[in-house]
């Protein structure tokens, strides 16, 4: 049977199918809409059509995979507000001797941390670190940040959890097969492989194909300097150490005016001075220093009066307000005018037209048009938004101190989740379900914060995809795909792998990882099935491919995340990407067959 004979086969239903897939793809290309609101209209355009039926479209919503990507957030959430990951990245990102050492020291943590939690909250919470670490040591952004985006992809195939993608492809896999699922270190084999490749191939190559471009958020500078006041508390984990070691020294936007040592006054502070118990640092920069000192365990607002508010200090958040021309304590310091019992919030800093002011917090007098950084409850906000004392009030996004104190509690919860699954106690699913609500009970976060830790986008993305390749399995498309591919593979399973990871590749560049796994899940299926040969090398193989996104900013989130920061243009993925993609193409037909034979 010729080509035409093929195609004239085709129901109206797969030519449907086809024609929404194609638009699919051809607007994701373009960036607009969003990629959830696209395929949301495609699925609403094959329900209109009657190719899907409502129980098809709505499958995706009970799929397993897509349960524990929306339960890890959750997880990740506790870490986060416990403060494990800022600890993790102080801890692992130290000086380095060159370029290609710092790729290489920010590269190995974030594939072996990818390779246990989901990527995006790990590169949300690296990327603010990357970029302080990148203006400490004098490093283009733009050579880190494509990096960082790619490690975390790369150690997302490590483990079955690494990736959503994973996760996805597992759960078709059991449903319509009757393999049973890959356990959690599986897929180390095909994993440490690609971590290899991918380092290698950026650490040799990186600095020739990776722009060396000035971030587009590193133009524009905060005209607000602050004065703030911190404290070394007793036991504190910085006692003993340098301020160079402690990480206090070159912080982007903020410098260390002075130390006040139990009333001596050291000024211009070296990086080798050591610290103690009860130093009292003063320092001057932007708001966004600001937050990463409060950040940093151990070191604490000098101010007595937080610790006098009312509530515990994780339910609060830092607030910018501007003092208006009304204030009643103008002309007042901040301690005789009892700042925090007239408004129930503590000053932690002030700034003066970007002037140091040089006195402790307490006794800076206001003056009209004073900015000043609050610690307060949240409802704060609403209590002076309109009120004449101020000219503005507005709150600073993720500005809660960690708890640190529950950050065992939080890590502990992690390996737990891990070994249970890892063992086979309970599934990835339960596992993670499990672990989100002690996460919850504990404490180590909230339920508002669990909430806003859910990426909706990706569930519907997910969901969505689940409904596009149900659609092109019902239709008889997938089949004619499948039927292409291994006659333009002549029949021989290792063509016909190879042309699953490109195709799978294609999809994921232009669509998304979960989009590309989903739709070529039943074309891999159809197409061992057709050659009568076992569908596991197709399943890992289309597993690796929906992961190597690397040639577009579109076809995965993470690489998204880094364009803005890096400053990055659509080519420069394609000028890196492109051949990386290409390198693990071959690694991964190279390699699977042998540890899961056709």
């Amino acid at each position: 049977m010729n080509e035409f004979e093929t195609i004239s086969r085709l129901s109206w239903e797969a030519w449907i199918t086809l024609g929404v897939v194609a638009l699919c793809v051809a607007l994701l290309t373009r960036g607009r809409p969003a990629p959830d609101v696209v395929l949301m209209s495609g699925v609403t355009l094959l329900l209109v059509s009657g190719v899907l039926k409502p129980a098809q479209a709505l499958a995706g919503l009970a799929n397993e995979g897509l349960v524990t990507v929306a339960v890890l957030y959750v997880v990740v959430a506790g870490v986060r507000e416990t403060g494990g990951i800022g600890w993790l990245v102080q801890s692992l990102l130290a000086r380095p001797r060159s370029l290609r050492h710092a790729q290489f020291r920010m590269m190995l943590p974030v594939a072996g941390l990818s390779a246990f939690m989901n990527n995006t909250p790990i590169v949300a919470m690296f990327i603010d670190a990357v970029q302080d670490w990148a203006k400490r040591h004098d490093l283009p952004l733009s050579r880190l940040m494509i990096p960082l985006s790619y490690a975390s992809i790369a150690g997302g195939t490590c483990t079955l959890i690494g990736t959503s993608t994973n996760l996805v492809v597992n759960s078709l896999m059991v449903k319509d097969t009757a393999l049973a699922p890959f356990a959690l270190f599986d897929l180390v084999w095909i994993g440490v492989p690609i971590v290899v490749t991918v380092l290698g191939f950026l650490v040799l190559f990186g600095s020739r194909l990776l722009p060396d471009r000035r971030s587009a958020l590193s133009r524009f500078e905060d005209a607000r300097a602050y004065t703030v006041e911190m404290l070394i508390e007793p036991g504190s984990p910085l006692v003993g150490k340098t301020i160079e070691d402690a990480g206090l020294r070159q912080l982007p936007g903020m410098y260390l005016v002075e130390i006040d040592r139990q009333g001596e006054i050291l000024p211009a502070v070296g990086p080798r001075q050591r610290l103690r118990a009860e130093d009292r640092l003063v320092f001057a920069g932007v708001v966004e220093s600001v937050l990463d000192l409060r950040r940093i365990r151990g070191l604490t607002p000098a101010s007595d009066q937080v610790f006098k508010l009312h509530g515990p200090r994780h339910e609060r958040c830092l607030i910018e307000a501007v003092v208006s021309n009304s204030c009643p304590l103008l002309g007042k310091s901040i301690r005789e005018g009892r700042f925090r019992s007239a408004y129930n919030a503590a000053v932690i800093a002030v700034a003066r037209n970007g002037e140091r002011i040089d006195r402790k917090i307490g006794d800076i007098v206001l003056r009209a048009g004073d900015p000043l950084l609050l610690e307060a409850r949240p409802s704060f906000v609403a209590q002076q938004r309109n009120s004449r004392d101020f000219f503005l009030v507005s709150p600073i996004d993720d500005s809660q101190p960690p708890r640190h104190e529950r950050a065992a509690v939080a890590a502990g919860i992690v390996i737990l989740m891990v070994a249970l699954a890892a063992g086979g106690v309970l599934s990835m699913m339960v596992a993670a379900m499990f672990a989100a609500g002690l996460m919850l009970v504990t404490g180590c976060t909230g339920g508002d914060v669990a909430r806003r830790a859910v990426d909706w986008k990706v569930v519907v993305v997910i969901a969505a995809s689940v409904a596009i390749g149900n659609a092109l399995q019902a239709s008889g498309a997938a089949g004619w795909i499948a039927e292409t591919l291994t006659g333009l593979a002549v029949g021989q399973p290792y063509p016909a792998l190879a042309l699953v990871f490109l195709a799978t590749a294609l999809f994921s560049a232009l669509v998304t990882n979960n989009a590309a796994a989903v739709i070529m899940f039943p074309i891999a299926l159809a197409a061992a099935r057709t050659l009568e040969v076992s569908f596991l090398p197709f399943a890992v193989t289309l597993m690796v491919g929906a992961s190597a996104s690397f040639a577009t900013p579109i076809g995965y989130q993470t690489n998204l995340m880094v364009y803005g920061p890096g400053g990055y243009y659509f080519t420069d993925y394609l000028r890196v990407g492109l051949p990386l993609t290409l390198v693990v193409g071959l690694v991964t037909v190279g390699i699977t067959p042998l540890i899961w034979p056709f």
